[in-house]
């Protein structure tokens, strides 16, 4: 059985509201679940400790059974320093998109023009 730590939603529309679960991966993604691992609550402030809550010592016994968290759980678990940090490379996102480009380009032969 593929185990995952990922986010189940919450919460009414536009209001999210997140459980930190444990569950089998073949589940959907608000189904069910084996266990409830802690909370995260987008809604409150960064700073805040009630945005994420987690039941640290539940979530090192599944990860040592070998359940694979989701890309935001292991987000909060390197924040948390139980992971350690994965290094995330995507060239892509940061370069400017097409109208930007142009903007640029634009702006650049106003320059030499002048």
């Amino acid at each position: 059985m593929a185990m995952k730590i990922r986010l189940a939603r919450g919460g009414s529309k536009k209001r999210p509201f997140y459980r930190i679960v444990a569950a089998d991966s073949r589940m959907p993604r608000d189904g069910r679940f084996i266990e409830k691992l802690g909370t995260y609550n987008p809604l409150l402030p960064k700073d805040s400790d009630e945005r994420i809550k987690m039941n640290i010592e539940r979530i090192t016994y599944w990860l040592s059974q070998g359940a694979q968290p989701s890309d935001r759980v292991s987000r909060f678990l390197e924040a948390s320093n139980i992971l350690e940090r994965k290094e995330r490379f995507n060239p892509n996102k940061g370069e400017p998109k097409q109208k930007a480009k142009e903007r640029a380009e634009a702006k650049e032969t106003q320059k030499h023009q002048e």
